[in-house]
């Protein structure tokens, strides 16, 4: 009976994560389909692209399952179920999760070191045609190596940095490194795959502050305000195209007797002639635009983007509430900076962390409720990398447009999607902290009552209580994301001040979108600096 318990709870959760990957897998081939350039559409570009989208979004798909499997070993009374009161058991479960963080997260460090770099210069390399494909395959290597020693790198300070100092403290060298060596071999080298992923989760959390923050105000208040009536916008651009005409005959009005025209005349000129070819690329955008379906269906969908734009914006004052309050939490409660603020218990009721709790007994809906969130932070990611495009710097690198996005820039979108989602494990933690440690665990707490006057001596209850770090240990079963994303204590305390930042970051974008007025119907398809052939191949 107890197998039979264990093998359909087990089974349950894993039918449901491999249906999550099948939607992951759909998901990712339409976005990245949707984006990329019609004109320079490789195949190479596009599987790395939707592949490692795909494995970043399945890595995040692990979570709910992994709370999932050590909620469900526990009875809502605090007493283990009868296929969980086995040690042994309850680690096997366990390290299935954990053996599939491992696969997932050796892959994702293939992807951002060798695969996505290669397949980047790649093409790079093939912008210039007097070279020939091997050339090509050997210099997209020869950038790659870079990356190769940097992975290494960290993996070799994850693997010898201690995590605990060595127990005799007047031991030499050569006995301290022996014991480095020992501990490696005896963690299976978890600390330097662990060291390596939250490495690459500071850089997720810079481009969370950069485009999640400013995503989550602006993409909200985009679907409430709308865009601008094309009618209106139509007959501007017209008397726009009038000015410039008119500007551009009183030029060269100048030189009808035959004097030829100044220095700045003529850079006026080609000036007015530059305006005039993007607004009239503008006109035919606006004139196809104004008879595509879409957009009178747009129109006619308005009430709805409405509620969906206020729906939107409730959920990131409820991310934007729930992050404070756990942050101010871990400034009153926790251990100190020197623990990666580690708090011990719930002190202030965290609003994201109370409906995850209550909605984990009833299995899928934390699960739809994680990956909901972890698609808005994709969604509201995406919507700040194409208001903003990819900048290094001061230095705009590419636009993101749908239709029209190279290659190169497709893949620097998905490393940046990649470390974002990446970054969500930590951000979810932060949300709701004793849901990503315990789910919905509680334990047995032996409570005195009073004294009695028979030979037993007082009176003892059981009371029930959440797990918490104050649990006894055997009480409670932590996650093993948990456990293999938080072994440094310094990566929390960056994240933490992170967090802070975060915060700030989406009051000002949302302050800047507030300020902003509506924005046009063709927002972002037409700049002066797009190549007509770009454009026409657009439009038509």
């Amino acid at each position: 009976m107890a197998g039979q318990s264990l093998l359909s709870e087990s089974a349950l959760g894993w039918s449901i994560f491999a249906l999550v990957f099948l939607v992951i897998l759909s998901f990712c081939w339409v976005y990245i389909r949707k984006y990329q350039s019609r004109q320079e559409s490789e195949v190479i570009s596009t599987i790395t692209a939707i592949c490692s989208l795909a494995i970043a979004l399945i890595t995040s798909a692990l979570l709910p399952l992994d709370i999932f499997l050590v909620s469900y070993m526990k009875h809502p009374n605090g007493t283990y179920k009868e296929w969980a009161e086995n040690n042994e058991t309850r680690g096997q479960i366990e390290d299935t999760v954990l053996y599939a963080y491992y696969s997932l997260y050796s892959i994702l460090l293939f992807c951002v070191f060798l695969w996505i770099p290669f397949v980047y210069f790649y093409y790079e390399e093939k912008d210039d045609d007097n070279i020939n494909k091997c050339s090509q395959v050997k210099n997209a290597l020869k950038y790659t190596v870079g990356f190769i020693i940097v992975c290494a790198a960290l993996l070799l300070i994850g693997a010898f940095v201690p995590l605990e100092a060595p127990p005799n403290q007047n031991a030499t060298q050569w006995e301290k490194m022996q014991y480095l060596f020992e501990e490696l071999g005896n963690n299976h080298g978890v600390p330097a795959l662990s060291f390596s992923i939250s490495s690459l989760t500071l850089i997720g959390m810079l481009a969370v502050i950069t485009y999640t923050a400013y995503g989550m105000s602006v993409l909200p208040l985009n679907l409430i305000k709308g865009t601008r009536s094309v009618v209106y916008e139509r007959l501007e651009n017209t008397e726009d195209i009038e000015e410039v005409e008119h500007q551009m005959e009183k030029i060269k009005a100048k030189c009808v007797d035959g004097r030829p025209l100044s220095s700045r005349d003529r850079r006026n000129l080609q000036e007015f002639e530059d305006k005039l070819q993007v607004l009239q690329r503008r006109g035919r955008h606006l004139e196809i635009a104004e008879s595509h379906c879409c957009t009178k269906v747009g129109s006619a969908l308005r009430p709805l983007k409405i509620l969906l734009g206020i729906f939107f914006i409730l959920v990131a004052l409820l991310f934007v509430v729930a992050l404070f309050i756990s942050n101010l939490d871990k400034a009153l409660h926790s251990a100190g900076i020197s623990s990666g603020f580690m708090v011990f218990g719930t002190n202030l009721t965290n609003p994201l962390n109370e409906l995850l709790l209550t909605l984990q007994p009833v299995f899928p809906l934390d699960y739809v409720l994680i990956t909901v969130i972890t698609m808005y932070f994709v969604f509201t990611s995406m919507a700040g990398i194409r208001n903003m495009g990819i900048w290094f710097f001061w230095i705009r690198l590419y636009k993101i447009r749908p239709k029209r996005t190279r290659p190169q820039a497709l893949l620097f979108l998905c490393m940046i999607l990649l470390l974002i989602v990446l970054h969500t494990s930590f951000m979810i933690y932060s949300l709701a902290p004793q849901y990503v440690m315990y789910g919905s665990q509680n334990y047995l707490l032996q409570v005195t009552t009073g004294w009695s006057p028979m030979p037993l001596g007082s009176n003892t209850t059981g009371t029930t209580k959440n797990c918490d770090a104050n649990a006894p240990q055997d009480e409670c079963t932590v996650t093993r994301s948990y456990l293999f994303l938080h072994k440094f204590w310094f990566f929390s305390t960056i994240y933490y001040f992170g967090n802070w930042v975060f915060i700030g970051v989406f009051l000002i974008g949302l302050v800047v979108s507030c300020c902003k007025g509506k924005k046009s119907v063709i927002e972002g398809e037409v700049e002066a600096d797009d190549s007509d052939m770009s454009e026409d191949e657009y439009v038509h």
